[in-house]
């Protein structure tokens, strides 16, 4: 997550040729978040969040708005790292043909395509054994929207999570089956069963705020959910059904850790969704749609 990226170094790096004003620096966002940490380290459990006289000052240079000058010099601006799959760690991952490697970047301001207000996602495929001198010095923006769409750099750990279709696009019947059980189990289908929160390759797609609505290619076939960018890895801090067992239930020792543990990779999807990528499943060259939900 949050790059670098396996990326050839005789090839251009990808940029947004919109002009987009931005709302905080790159590094401010960066500056913020290691202070932010570091004070959360040292603050014993229940205490108020300490910060002494030069963290004040570094705050408030890293809060300070890019001026003209930096907006200006950050167009056309490049697309930012988001994330890198290869296929031998990610069993869900298909690829087209002879190509192993998955590579994620958006534009990390808001872009207004296909009726969502989102940064802009680009993909890029590649077979990893092909690139033999990497770019070493890999360009980021220098400007961003909002803090929420710069991601903390870290490394993935995939797992297999077996999911079940949408509520309310399963037959009829079945619903009613499911409703039954929610009744005599005490479980929610939707929440504790069908899908999980989290980044995901394949698996379906939730439909929680607009309803089932059909995501079909420009050919007439029905697109199929490639990768969801979330919020949340599981539903609350330290806890939840989908927490995954090598995250600690509470939290443990003397000090705080970061606020919020189930939030890792630092991206927001407006107000804590998830952008689903839904791709055509006859041809990896037609367009890529999206969802917010």
């Amino acid at each position: 997550m949050g790059g670098p990226l396996l990326w050839p170094a005789d090839e251009p790096w990808p940029t947004c040729e919109t002009f987009h004003k931005g709302e905080v620096t790159t590094e401010g966002v960066r500056l913020r978040r290691r202070i932010l940490a570091q004070a959360w380290g040292r603050t014993r459990r229940g205490q108020s969040l300490l910060l002494n006289e030069q963290e004040q000052a570094d705050l408030e240079r890293a809060d300070a708005t890019p001026t003209d000058e930096d907006n200006a010099e950050a167009n056309p601006m490049p697309l930012m790292a988001l994330a890198q799959l290869y296929a031998r760690d990610v069993p869900g991952l298909i690829c087209p043909e002879r190509m192993d490697l998955l590579q994620v970047l958006w534009c990390p301001h808001d872009h207004d395509e296909h009726d969502l207000c989102l940064p802009a996602v680009h993909l890029r495929w590649r077979r990893a054994s092909d690139v033999t001198t990497i770019l070493a010095d890999q360009p980021e923006p220098a400007v961003v929207e909002y803090d929420d769409y710069v991601p903390e750099p870290c490394m993935l750990h995939p797992e297999v999570v077996t999911e079940y279709q949408y509520v309310e696009l399963l037959p009829q019947d079945l619903r009613k089956r499911i409703e039954e059980w929610e009744q005599a189990a005490g479980h929610d289908y939707r929440s504790e069963l069908s899908l999980t929160l989290g980044w995901r390759v394949g698996g379906f797609a939730s439909w929680s705020l607009s309803g089932p609505q059909p995501m079909v290619c420009e050919c007439g076939r029905d697109m199929k959910p490639l990768l969801t960018i979330d919020t949340c890895e599981w539903e609350s801090p330290y806890g939840g059904s989908r927490r995954p067992v090598e995250e600690p239930d509470h939290p443990t020792g003397e000090f705080e850790s970061l606020a919020q543990p189930n939030m890792p990779t630092e991206i927001v999807i407006s107000r804590g969704y998830a952008l689903y990528v839904f791709t055509c499943p006859d041809s990896f060259d037609h367009p890529l749609r999206f969802t917010m939900q």
